[in-house]
């Protein structure tokens, strides 16, 4: 996985298809808008917990998670 950048498209983190048209349906298309969002909102947009899992992974291989939180890059 290359670096990602809020500015970049949701697919750049490699979500599973089925998240992305989720995200997509709910206008979520940047990682920015993405990031932002807590684990309830996500549950609103029928997003499950194993899925919200997956989402919060990917976000943390980009030094992000959810509710717009930052991890140090070692």
């Amino acid at each position: 996985m290359n670096c990602v950048c809020l500015e970049d498209d949701i697919c750049e983190l490699e979500i599973d298809e089925q998240i992305i048209e989720k995200l997509k349906q709910n206008n979520i298309y940047i990682v920015d808008e993405l990031w932002e969002l807590k684990e309830n909102d996500l549950k609103k947009f029928g997003i499950n917990m194993s899925e919200i899992n997956h989402v919060r992974i990917k976000l943390q291989l980009q030094s992000l998670d959810l509710n717009k939180k930052v991890y140090k890059k070692n």
